[in-house]
């Protein structure tokens, strides 16, 4: 019984050595890390043969997050402002679909019901400003990575750059309606949501 232990424990201890020495000894096999500025030149030039209509978010575990800078709110705004020639078709901005926009903005909308005890009101802009951290504790129910965008007139924007309908239903209803892709209000492609 004794021999069988000792036996076992050589066992494992040789196996654990063997996995130390070789993986050491291997280390060298290893491809070499390459920073996160590396890394995001690599993919900004493969995305750029790619497309120049393309915009790339890249943010790695590690690196902190930072703000848009004035240039890219003053580039998003003009794509917004001017519409694409040919037939209108989402903007690259929120890689999702646009009726995940959609239901993250209605989120937002009743996230901000329930802490202040009913939803928003009044117009686009006003919706914005309140969502936006204009609010009793100054919290910002906007986000840009569920798809919600602010256009260069402070109103919140479909993929399309439409600037949604907020219509007040009751104090914690609101229907919440994108125009769609043809960008007009009240026709058949338009997205509706309470």
């Amino acid at each position: 019984m004794k021999k069988t232990a000792a036996l076992l424990i050589g066992i494992a201890i040789g196996i654990v050595l063997a996995l130390y020495f070789f993986g050491h000894k291997n280390a060298h096999l290893a491809p070499p890390q390459r920073t996160v500025e590396e890394q995001n030149a690599a993919v900004a030039k493969a995305l750029a043969s790619q497309s120049s209509n393309t915009v790339a978010v890249i943010q790695s575990n590690f690196a902190p997050v930072q703000t848009a800078s004035a240039q890219v709110v003053a580039d998003t705004a003009a794509q917004i402002a001017t519409p694409p020639a040919g037939p209108p078709a989402a903007l690259e901005i929120t890689n999702m679909p646009a009726e995940t926009a959609i239901e993250n903005m209605s989120r937002a909308i009743r996230q901000y019901g329930q802490m202040f005890g009913g939803n928003p009101v009044g117009t686009n802009p006003e919706f914005a400003r309140e969502l936006g951290g204009d609010n009793p504790k100054h919290i910002n129910f906007i986000s840009i990575d569920s798809g919600m965008r602010l256009d260069a007139d402070g109103e919140l924007v479909d993929p399309w750059g439409t600037p949604y309908f907020f219509h007040q239903i009751s104090g914690d209803d609101t229907e919440v309606r994108s125009a769609g892709p043809d960008r007009v209000m009240y026709t058949s492609d338009d997205i509706v949501i309470h």
